[in-house]
């Protein structure tokens, strides 16, 4: 299975619907679906199901985002409170 590469992926783009992932990263969205079953079972991810509306047409998908993951702030200055 490709999960390790989906939770890269995830890693790298933050919180993300299964159908974004499978274009992303070039997997089949029932192999997606399997990684991101995978690695919320094992805790890495959290994982929900969601309706979307596109356009009118309601879309079923897996929201997903990496488990206590904060990633690096961005070099550089930081708005602050001046006093």
């Amino acid at each position: 299975m490709h999960t390790e590469s989906v939770l890269t992926y995830l890693k790298k783009h933050g919180q993300l619907r299964d159908s974004e992932i499978a274009s992303g990263t070039g997997f089949a969205l029932p192999e997606v679906r399997a990684c991101l079953k995978e690695l919320s079972g094992r805790g890495d991810i959290s994982l929900c199901s969601m309706t979307v509306f596109e356009n009118g047409k309601a879309t079923e998908g897996l929201f997903s985002r990496v488990s206590g993951y904060f990633p690096k702030p961005a070099p550089g200055r930081k708005p602050g409170v001046k006093t």
